[in-house]
């Protein structure tokens, strides 16, 4: 019998219910706790005819955010940028169109305003999309830091460019060298080369779309789109890798970060604003969503569940992955399914999932 469905039966119950639904057609999930691993396996289908197993290369979408952020946070610590630096010292063609007060801390906090996506960005060559980016214009009646809207493109590519430019290195060099390679996080990319693509033949999970029936998103499962740059969307690998990585963060950083700086990335920085693009009150910190439940428990969105406590932190995917890390109860989570079967039919299963975790526990808060 598997781990999960011994250590965490309700949790595997409803993700049999979410495939039983046509939610997505499999998942895989990591679970630690107290430095023990619950879970770490698949459920249900990968691609047709392969079952979803623990080596599977599962796409991450949005949760690879707080991966970019945390090569921010080391250039950071070494003094070599400041959160209140204005991106434009770093980027200098960034200032154009209004952007010239728009810091780091902004971009981490999704206060910049520049969520506008230019047409094809995530086709472009890298220095093509930096470019188009940096020509987009502020949101009209946006003062950069008062309003508080989620950028799900555009500033990563920013912040990744700007990572890139202080450290004298391309960034997907930079996230090896300084992140994967440490952890061993062997089989995590952010953009996998397509020779690398096509050697790990059918581990390669596809990504569907399960709003109307259950169809495979071409534009998601090519080589071609797995190779993307995307430095706040395309993360993949098995999704226990991505646990590692918050295993690091809840042990204090271990060679990656010092303990000072976790604490400052993962607190709130962005307090009690109303986010434009969820249109909801969402709290976050430095790249990370951190717990929003005192401004709706059942409602916020990409939140971790009803039981989480307040210091928990961590980010999701669209509709399809969230990865936290809850030091109160010294619990990491990491979950990816395969299906967008859209926001509304998403949001509550995955807000059941989480809190079924910390059911199955018996931890939390009421």
């Amino acid at each position: 019998m598997s781990k999960l469905r011994t250590n965490l039966p309700r949790t595997h119950s409803l993700l049999e219910t979410g495939i039983d639904k046509g939610l997505h057609p499999g998942a895989q999930i990591y679970v630690s706790f107290n430095g023990e691993t619950l879970a770490d396996e698949g459920i249900g289908g990968s691609r047709p005819g392969v079952p979803t197993d623990r080596d599977a290369i599962t796409l991450w979408m949005s949760a690879t955010k707080p991966i970019t952020s945390v090569l921010f946070a080391q250039a950071w610590e070494r003094d070599e940028v400041a959160l209140d630096t204005p991106v434009a010292e770093v980027i200098p063609e960034f200032a154009s169109h209004g952007k010239a007060d728009v810091t780091f801390q902004h971009i981490l906090t999704h206060t910049g305003g520049f969520r506008v996506e230019p047409p094809d960005v995530n086709t472009l060559d890298w220095s093509s999309t930096v470019a188009q980016i940096c020509a987009c214009p502020l949101e009209p009646d946006w003062v950069p830091g008062e309003k508080a809207g989620y950028h799900p493109v555009t500033s990563w590519y920013i912040l990744a460019e700007a990572v890139s430019r202080i450290n004298r290195s391309p960034f997907p060099e930079l996230v090896q060298t300084q992140i994967f390679d440490p952890l061993q996080m062997d089989d995590t990319w952010i953009g996998i080369p397509e020779p690398t693509h096509f050697s790990y033949g059918d581990r390669v999970a596809w990504m569907y779309n399960t709003f109307k029936g259950s169809i495979p998103d071409d534009s998601l499962n090519s080589a071609e789109a797995a190779a993307r740059v995307h430095p706040g969307g395309n993360g993949r690998g098995p999704i226990r890798e991505l646990g590692r990585f918050y295993e690091m963060l809840l042990a204090g950083g271990e060679d990656i970060l010092k303990p000072e700086t976790i604490r400052r990335f993962t607190s709130p920085q962005r307090k009690d604003m109303f986010d434009q693009t969820f249109q909801h009150k969402i709290d976050w910190g430095l790249g990370f969503i951190v717990d929003s439940s005192h401004h709706g428990r059942e409602t916020v969105p990409y939140g971790f569940g009803r039981h989480a406590s307040p210091s928990t932190f961590g980010h999701g995917g669209s509709q399809s992955s969230a990865a936290f890390a809850d030091p109160t109860h010294n619990l990491v989570v990491a979950i990816v399914c395969n299906g967008m079967p859209g926001e509304p039919r998403h949001n509550r299963p995955a807000r059941d999932l989480r809190s079924a975790i910390y059911e199955d526990l018996e931890i939390g808060h009421t």
